[in-house]
């Protein structure tokens, strides 16, 4: 299977990328382990974005939506609706397990399928488009790796009834907070930050701050998570140490992209900032006819690149490719 882009990621920067080569004429796949958008199908089931839909709109396809803040739901339909409607060549439930350098002009892209069968598919370039959401940034703390420990909230109903521990103080952690304790659980917050994020969607914090101030939620600033046992969360808070109950804890304390795989194509990582070695002009790394795209670009840094900019990027590469196609 011979393409002249092979693009690794079907998410909307993915699927916008897509388009953008479709356009040029370029011949291409979209390769995603998952189905569409697999990282907004992960999100909490009542997640509401921070873009309005205008901003989430991809391929001149107009994301029509009766609320200003477009849910979770509403964008997988989009979605779903921009891929059917533009016909893009999706391959899903299909892993990449390895890119490597084929002759001068290709590219061996290697995947494993669902149910276990290998493919490889030669192209001429890679865009890789696979976010970072499939990465949490762990503590590493004792404890963290127990069973009753997550990095993903889905939704609050399991919790009712239930002490529960959140980690962290940004819009992951005060919207599973919130959540929670309008499913009935009894819940803490634990955040490192000296007094609330000045991330937080302006439109929730008012709400997360009157059930703190009314002791719905328990609110610990300065707080450095030390051990989570089977029961419990001990922190440090201001030298001293304290411990809360916690039948379950969620420690939303950020992701990362998967920088291994990308220094196994030979791509440069700056250690310190998470950030592939790219040229913002046309997105193509330090390796030849490989190109980043999304939110990947922005390295640890996850508050600088979102859907609304990274579906940009799609549009710089295809030019860059379709001028060196000619």
């Amino acid at each position: 299977m011979k393409y002249d882009v092979c693009i690794i990621g079907g998410g909307p920067c993915g699927l916008s990328a897509a388009i953008a080569v479709k356009e040029k004429g370029l011949s291409y796949v979209v390769i995603e382990k998952g189905n569409i958008v697999e990282s907004i199908y992960n999100y909490p089931t009542h997640q509401t974005f921070f873009s309005t839909s205008e901003k989430l709109e991809i391929g001149d396809v107009p994301f029509v939506n009766e609320e200003r803040k477009p849910r979770r739901i509403h964008a997988l339909t989009y979605y779903r609706e921009v891929a059917k409607r533009k016909e893009l060549n999706i391959r899903t439930f299909e892993k990449v397990t390895a890119v490597q350098k084929g002759d001068s002009t290709t590219y061996h892209v290697q995947t494993e399928t669902a149910k276990g069968d290998s493919n490889v598919y030669e192209a001429k370039a890679v865009i890789i488009a696979t976010g970072y959401y499939d990465n949490p940034t762990y503590m590493n703390i004792q404890g963290e790796e127990q069973q009753h420990v997550f990095h993903y909230f889905k939704e609050g109903h399991p919790y009712y009834d239930k002490d529960v521990t959140v980690i962290g103080g940004k819009n992951s952690a005060v919207d599973t907070a919130l959540e929670l304790q309008k499913a009935g659980a009894r819940v803490t917050v634990l955040y490192r930050g000296e007094d609330y994020s000045k991330s937080v969607k302006p439109w929730v914090l008012p709400e997360f701050v009157s059930h703190v101030n009314s002791g719905k939620i328990a609110m610990h600033f300065q707080s450095n998570v030390l051990e989570i046992g089977k029961n419990t969360v001990t922190f440090d808070k201001n030298g001293e140490k304290e411990t809360v109950k916690a039948d379950f804890v969620f420690a939303m304390t950020g992701y990362h992209p998967d920088h291994g795989f990308l220094e196994k194509i030979g791509i440069h990582i700056d250690h310190e900032t998470g950030r592939p070695a790219h040229n913002p002009e046309t997105m193509e790394t330090n390796v030849e006819n490989v190109f980043i795209c999304g939110v990947i670009a922005a390295g640890n840094n996850a508050n600088e690149i979102f859907i609304e900019n990274g579906r940009f990027h799609g549009g710089l590469i295809a030019d860059t490719l379709s001028a060196s196609h000619k």
